[in-house]
């Protein structure tokens, strides 16, 4: 049963993964299972006051009360997971706590199919009784997948820890600050992301900490041809023609950082 996995980019570059077994995606799971029982009991208690407050006009629209709650409970358990492994980039609170998150094999981010596809077998995985199914393949499968994980291209990882912030680090923050660049300066969409390699990642960091110490010749010179690798590749929205191609690189940087930035340690 293998606890590592190396993964092998297009551009050739290798990741290096620990995967996430049964005993931490069990209790990350748990967690979840906690969080989605309080919103479902949240719900209950609504729809006890409904019945004490309105009890009149609530029984004559049984059929159609009955109709929301249950799809209000769908949203619930399973829209729970997948609206947060896709916008949270593949972590659950669960996942979040425990250190795990849901990357594509190819080490990239999962895209919201691959997350739609995952989360829609869970109803398998869940067979025949509290993921018996889904437990027994994670720990029988030498990448520890369940069969949402098999289907979707997914596998489940534990996230690096992070190191102490370098100075470098501190002093570019105190430099985009003082730039007035924030994530919302320009837009990234999903497609956009997934176009987006390991290489350019590397690219885009290099450039952004290299930058605040070049004088301005140098700075327009690499900026011009950092540019003309990223920024086709980036397409960011209409509002972002205003800033200039630098600023651009910027602030896709800070939005993409969250993406990207788990891989290093």
């Amino acid at each position: 049963m293998q606890e590592n996995v190396q993964v092998k980019t297009p551009e050739h570059v290798t990741l290096n993964f620990r995967l996430a077994g049964l005993g931490s995606r069990g209790a990350a799971q748990i967690t979840d299972t906690l969080i989605t029982t309080l919103m479902n009991v949240g719900l209950l208690a609504v729809i006890l006051l409904m019945d004490n407050y309105i009890g009149v006009y609530f029984r004559q629209a049984e059929s159609l009360v009955v109709a929301v709650i249950i799809v209000i409970i769908f949203i619930i358990n399973w829209g729970y997971f997948f609206l947060f492994e896709w916008l949270a980039n593949g972590r659950t609170p669960g996942k979040m706590l425990l250190g795990l998150r849901v990357v594509r094999e190819n080490g990239g981010r999962p895209t919201a199919l691959s997350v739609l596809i995952r989360n829609l077998l869970r109803i398998i995985d869940m067979l025949p009784f509290y993921y018996l199914l889904g437990m027994l393949m994670v720990f029988f499968h030498p990448s520890h997948k369940r069969l949402g994980d098999i289907v979707a291209g997914t596998i489940v990882i534990h996230e690096r820890k992070k190191k102490r912030r370098k100075s470098s680090d501190k002093k570019l923050e105190k430099f985009l600050g003082e730039k007035g660049i924030t994530n919302r300066s320009v837009h990234i969409g999903e497609w956009e992301r997934q176009r987006f390699t390991k290489e350019d990642w590397k690219l885009l960091r290099t450039y952004v900490h290299r930058y605040p110490g070049l004088n301005a010749v140098e700075q327009e010179e690499l900026t011009e041809d950092v540019a003309a690798i990223l920024l086709p590749k980036l397409q960011p929205g209409d509002r972002s023609e205003q800033l200039d191609k630098a600023d651009r690189l910027f602030a896709s940087y800070l939005i993409l950082k969250e993406d990207w930035e788990f891989e290093w340690s």
